[in-house]
């Protein structure tokens, strides 16, 4: 229990990566929130209110031998952490993964989880009561929220904007030919190619108007702005080296670090490594991570031991639209609905989470 590891942020890779090494190494994780969020099944629980305790989960189980300091990490040096109170927390290794901000009601701000949960009743109070919906951008959450409108709210009119020609392009047409083909079937409307101006708010559920690229305004009782995640990196923008690329994520080198220190690692949405900001990154950086920081504890260097290698565009990715329909691209192939829902759109993995975290 010699060496010392710090992690910042227990989201997907911080809080499996401290319970993983927690038997081998003085864990310390530093989150500012006092419970995990599980991000997509919060979308389902605009619709189903009864996910949202579900989808938060306490930290206060997750560790047996080292502990989970509840705090906000403002510097990170060579030798270890500076909490927001002025304490330190020194390690002989750091791993950065703050993950990243999305527009409510997906994701808290800072540590407030009660404000989520205020946030999500009330977006779902406000769809409840709306008759049109606009969901404006079709990446992975626009594409699951208008089918979990559609799925459980099918009066609801919902309309999907997007400024790309077609759904997912970087992965084969068959995956977002059949979710276009799905979505229309349950009565949304999808239009393509246009960006969507005038929004009054791009990061909070409101009723309001956009204006096309025609000209043409839309009108909506509700519209859900989900362009797309922003990474949480000040902590290593400032660092020697440090290159901040696209969505303010910071690149990595071939062993997944940020900077010019030797002994600081980055993982997860606030990484730049060639993978994509989802939850499947993390798992080929997980492994790779608990192997690599094991054999620095055991004596090895870095250099003798494997670079890490991304997913690139072979990257899996799971598309429930609802419990019971969608798409997935599995590596090779694209997969339907039966695939799709015995892998994620039953379930949401919450099962996996509760488990991750020690809860019954």
């Amino acid at each position: 229990m010699g060496k010392r590891i710090a992690i910042i942020g227990g989201g997907y890779v911080g809080a499996e990566l401290a319970k993983t090494m927690d038997d081998i190494a003085d864990v310390t994780l530093i989150e500012q929130r006092s419970h995990f969020v599980h991000a997509p099944a919060m979308i389902r629980a605009l619709v189903q209110p009864g996910l949202v305790e579900e989808a938060l989960i306490p930290y206060d189980r997750l560790l047996k031998r080292g502990r989970v300091v509840a705090a906000r990490a403002t510097g990170v040096d060579g030798n270890g952490v500076t909490l927001d109170d002025g304490a330190r927390i020194d390690a002989d290794y750091i791993v950065v993964a703050t993950g990243s901000d999305y527009a409510a009601p997906f994701k808290p701000k800072g540590a407030d989880i009660d404000g989520m949960r205020m946030a999500n009743q009330a977006a779902r109070e406000k769809l409840v009561s709306a008759k049109t919906i606009g969901i404006i951008g079709a990446g992975a959450v626009g594409v699951e929220l208008a089918g979990e409108i559609a799925y459980a709210m099918p009066d609801k009119k919902i309309t999907l904007i997007t400024m790309d020609d077609k759904l997912f392009a970087a992965k084969p047409d068959s995956l977002g030919t059949s979710l276009s083909r799905k979505l229309k079937a349950s009565g949304v409307e999808i239009i393509l190619g246009e960006k969507a101006e005038g929004l009054a708010s791009k990061t909070e559920p409101h009723a309001g108007s956009v204006t096309l690229g025609d000209g043409t305004q839309r009108a909506f009782d509700l519209i859900f702005p989900v362009l797309g995640a922003r990474a949480c990196s000040d902590l290593l923008k400032n660092l020697p080296g440090a290159e901040v690329t696209a969505a303010e994520r910071i690149k990595t080198d071939d062993y997944m670090r940020p900077s010019s220190l030797p002994n600081v690692f980055a993982a997860g949405d606030v990484a730049n490594p060639g993978d994509n900001m989802t939850i499947v990154a993390v798992s080929r950086q997980l492994p790779w991570l608990k192997k690599t920081l094991t054999g620095l504890i055991t004596g090895r260097k870095l250099t003798d031991m494997k670079t890490y290698r991304p997913w690139g565009p072979e990257a899996p990715i799971l598309l429930p639209l609802g419990p019971k329909r969608g798409n997935s691209f599995l590596m090779l192939f694209t997969v339907g609905d039966w695939v799709t829902q015995k892998m994620k759109g039953a379930h949401l993995f919450v099962s996996k989470y509760e488990k991750l975290l020690n809860r019954p």
